[in-house]
């Protein structure tokens, strides 16, 4: 249902006579600003830690009077305005459940935060004002357009700008799907100060799209003879995802809660390896740290250790020999998901940690730039396929079941 927010203003002006889109420029009173407007067409959510709320609480308790000559104001898109009389408007804004993301405050989250939280200590703001422009009847790509461009009061990072302009929309839908299909609610953070999400790596939509393309078997083929390629090992973005990007990451989001299981099944297994070390009260893996904590994106999994995000992707990055070129999973992933994760435990990334740590190295990105650790969980994972396929013919040679309990040593 759409809802209606009053704003009291000294004075407004609309700068447009269009019927269908209306620019209206209002002085509102900052005592009476409702300060549940939404929020979900900006940019990033307000941080109450950051100089630009600090900045615009100390002007409302310093000098209240001057606001609007000190501070940009609020910029709003609602669906329609009306003027109820000479100091008064009535804002009608549809909801985000509605499909209407676009409308809310699209620049000013720190300055209606810092309202509200002015209100609440009891600062006399009878003599304050804010600037406020108001949109009427914009559609969606005019308010990203607008949201990006009011926000330059502190830098906005890469991931909120791409937020902005919809880049991660279409893993948004299947995240919805997923969470409406199992009923649970996946922690991630599209954009900067993201309430609903912590601000672990692991939980960051950089590192869902990372889990995503590393099992692109055929972009990542390293049987297709060329140098370059072979494995995933750059797999960060900076810039916008293009539209044939888009269909390639599409055909392959319906990898994604197996790769989420593999990455908390590792961490499952590391948990399981420190709490019971050889050496009492000693950690020989490099990069697992006992003194911080790790939240995965999926909200079934916290662990008492951290770990650099890029910790899980080399060996979910293995499984892709088990997909075909229609990145469809050639044996059921269930039959041999756990054997295969312990295979790669036990022949390389064990070692490859306690070497590391022997050797006093910080493994973080080095996770990822290590041909050699890329190159030998593929082969180890190609050669356990190659048993398991044996195992399998023998079985049905000697008419036993074609889904074998597969366990290799």
């Amino acid at each position: 249902m759409p809802k209606t927010y009053n704003l009291s203003v000294e004075n407004s002006f609309c700068l447009s006579s269009s019927s269908e889109n209306k620019c209206i420029v209002a002085l509102a009173s900052v005592k009476d600003f409702p300060n549940d407007l939404p929020l979900t067409p900006n940019v990033r959510e307000p941080n109450r830690k950051s100089s630009v709320y600090k900045q615009i609480l100390d002007s409302l308790y310093a000098a209240p009077e001057k606001f609007a000559d000190k501070h940009s104001g609020i910029t709003i898109s609602a669906h329609s305005v009306k003027h109820l009389n000479d100091k008064e408007l009535e804002l009608e804004i549809l909801e985000y459940s509605e499909g209407y993301a676009h409308h809310g405050v699209l620049n000013g989250g720190h300055t209606v935060l810092a309202f509200k939280n002015a209100l609440d200590y009891g600062y006399n703001l009878e003599k304050a004002f804010v600037k406020v422009i108001i949109y009427v009847g914009l559609n969606e790509k005019s308010s990203k357009d607008i949201g990006l461009a009011t926000n330059t009061s502190s830098p906005v990072d890469s991931r909120s700008r791409m937020n902005a302009r919809g880049d991660y929309d279409f893993i948004k839908d299947y995240v919805n799907k997923l969470e409406k299909e199992h009923k649970i609610k996946f922690r991630i953070a599209y954009y900067q100060n993201q309430s609903s999400a912590p601000k672990d790596s692991h939980c960051s939509i950089n590192h869902i799209y990372k889990i995503i393309n590393c099992l692109d078997c055929i972009r990542y083929n390293p049987d297709n003879g060329k140098k370059n390629g072979k494995h995933p090992k750059s797999l960060g973005r900076s810039g916008d995802i293009s539209e044939p990007e888009k269909q390639r990451m599409g055909k392959l989001l319906h990898l994604l809660p197996q790769a989420l299981w593999i990455e908390a099944r590792l961490h499952e297994i590391i948990h399981s390896y420190i709490s019971h070390p050889q050496r009492k009260g000693s950690n020989p893996l490099a990069s697992i740290d006992t003194r911080k904590n790790t939240l995965l994106a999926d909200s079934r999994y916290s662990f008492g250790f951290g770990t650099p995000g890029d910790l899980a992707i080399p060996v979910i990055a293995a499984y892709r020999v088990f997909l075909d070129n229609r990145y469809q999973w050639v044996l059921p992933f269930e039959e041999f998901r756990e054997d295969l994760i312990q295979h790669l435990w036990k022949k390389h990334f064990l070692d490859y940690l306690k070497k590391e740590k022997i050797a006093g190295n910080p493994v973080g990105a080095r996770l990822s730039r290590s041909t050699e650790l890329w190159e030998d969980l593929y082969t180890s994972a190609a050669v356990y396929q190659n048993k398991l396929y044996r195992q399998i013919v023998s079985q049905e040679k000697n008419g036993a079941s074609k889904s074998p309990n597969l366990i290799l040593n």
